[in-house]
């Protein structure tokens, strides 16, 4: 989340005379995230979420927000899109595709415990469960082709030790796909700022603007590197066993998961350097703008590549 696009006052005002919301109280920009413009919104009708979506092609927005309903109504702690006067989610402001959310109770946790590790797993693995008959589709487009192309843009500004590294993580990735294993809906950014906690209640999952249909390990491994890891970017047990123990609560591995586990932790590791790295070299303008350190996945990678427990469960 950032503001890449400024809304005025009266722009807003009238933006939400198509909404059963009331009046507008008062507004600000969020500065978390990098991708989309988001504002904080309070009417006299509650409080919610405006995202204007920067570079999203409009034909995937439709998928986004009926994912975002259709867990909201089987059980996942998240936001529902909120319909206008005419029954739809989506809309436009400023001449970007809007769309409005209530904004949920809680805030993010920068240092997770036990407790919201295993409140984290058991809301994914029943993401994952109930996702399944979730009938969109969309492709990842942070896959294997975007990671090729990626580091190709950002290997000239690399200095050769962090060059070798990608080069080398993209040797053994080609070297070792991962087919045959379950796929679904996933998340595909679940990190700790795109959950929300009231003490160690998940009180909600936000952000589904990458979310696809893919392999679900994958989306397991995003979220152990940021939840399980610490500051040397090792893995932390303790986070680690509550955080799979409550998942396969919901939705246990199979045998070919647990080979692929090293692959998938590296390959999520690789994905966010790999962004940090070309947000961090090609930066957007905005007015509020965020963008996030790639030595944290870097490290994360390193150790990857030498430690891994097995997948146990």
């Amino acid at each position: 989340m950032s503001v890449y696009t400024r809304v005025e006052p009266q722009q807003l005002k009238e933006f939400l005379l198509g909404y059963p919301l009331g009046e507008l109280v008062t507004y600000a920009g969020v500065s978390a995230g990098i991708e989309n413009t988001n504002y904080f919104v309070t009417t006299t009708e509650g409080e919610f979420v405006l995202t204007l979506f920067e570079s999203t092609p409009y034909q995937h927005l439709p998928y986004f927000l009926d994912l975002m309903a259709f867990l909201a109504e089987h059980g996942v702690p998240s936001a529902h899109p909120l319909a206008d006067r005419q029954g739809r989610y989506l809309t436009a402001l400023c001449g970007k595709p809007a769309a409005l959310v209530r904004r949920l109770k809680g805030s993010d946790v920068r240092e997770p415990g036990a407790a919201h590790c295993a409140a984290l797993g058991k809301a994914l693995g029943h993401l994952h469960r109930v996702g399944v008959s979730f009938s969109g589709r969309r492709d990842n487009d942070r896959g294997p082709a975007w990671r090729e192309a990626t580091a190709r843009k950002v290997l000239p500004c690399l200095n050769p030790e962090d060059a070798a590294l990608l080069r080398e993580e993209l040797h053994y990735q080609k070297q070792n796909p991962c087919r045959g294993l379950p796929q679904g809906v996933i998340h595909a950014d679940l990190f700790r700022d795109n959950a929300l906690f009231v003490d160690s209640e998940l009180t909600g999952i936000i952000d589904f603007y990458y979310a696809c249909n893919d392999i679900l390990l994958y989306d397991v491994a995003v979220t152990v590197n940021d939840w399980c890891s610490d500051a040397s970017g090792a893995l932390d047990t303790a986070r680690l066993n509550r955080l799979l123990d409550a998942y396969v609560i919901g939705r246990p591995f199979i045998a070919a998961e647990h080979a692929a586990w090293p692959v998938m932790l590296r390959a999520a590791a690789l994905r966010f350097w790999l962004s940090r790295l070309h947000d961090l070299h090609f930066p957007r303008r905005g007015e509020i703008t965020h963008t996030k350190d790639p030595e944290v996945f870097k490290r994360i990678l390193r150790e990857r590549q030498h430690a891994i427990p097995a997948l146990s469960f």
